[in-house]
């Protein structure tokens, strides 16, 4: 059985749902790791490993249920296939992190950006920062990014890691033997 048109889009909207909690994961871990001072390609990286793995785990139970009907999934080939998956995303991740930040500096045409975070942090309570165009750089680059990774994740996840193969048919007419009863006597 396929999934139609309106399925997929709810199961985009799920893998959409689950992806802003990956963000979320791998953002925080690669502004916490910039802050105490990790090179910012190994901070996303630690990130990307920390978010694939919270990817797993709702993918599996919200986004990419298992079908009953269907040959049950190995968890642990999956989580590797679910790795293997956002790699691509993750490769296109640092080339684009290297691109806005060090070849573009795309922080110094958003100087706006520095003003509404210390708005928000100014909310909190927090005091106000100056920001430099590469830490806005190294603050939206990531945001930038995932307009480019998520559809390609979606796909990859969708049509590989998380794919299902059909139970084999049993075709009973070939291999159900009639006995045949015989007038012999024994």
């Amino acid at each position: 059985m396929t999934q139609g048109k309106g399925a997929s889009l709810i199961q985009f909207i799920k893998f959409g749902l689950v992806g802003v909690s990956n963000t979320v994961v791998n953002y925080v871990v690669y502004l916490i790791l910039v802050r105490l001072g990790v090179q910012y390609l190994l901070a996303n990286a630690v990130g990307f490993i920390v978010s694939v793995l919270n990817a797993y785990f709702w993918g599996s139970r919200f986004v990419f249920k298992e079908d009953e009907s269907k040959q049950k999934r190995v968890w642990w080939k999956t989580l590797l296939k679910t790795y293997a998956s956002y790699l691509l995303g993750f490769l296109i991740n640092q080339v684009l992190l290297w691109v806005w930040i060090d070849l573009t500096n795309i922080g110094q045409y958003f100087g706006f950006a520095g003003d509404i975070i210390n708005g928000c942090t100014g909310l909190l309570g927090l005091q106000p920062k100056s920001f430099s165009a590469n830490d806005l750089s190294q603050i939206l680059a990531p945001i930038i990014n995932i307009f480019v990774t998520v559809p390609i994740n979606f796909v990859i996840n969708k049509f590989w890691a998380y794919r299902q193969k059909a139970l084999p048919e049993k075709n009973f007419s070939e291999n159900a033997k009639v006995s045949e009863k015989s007038d012999d006597i024994i």
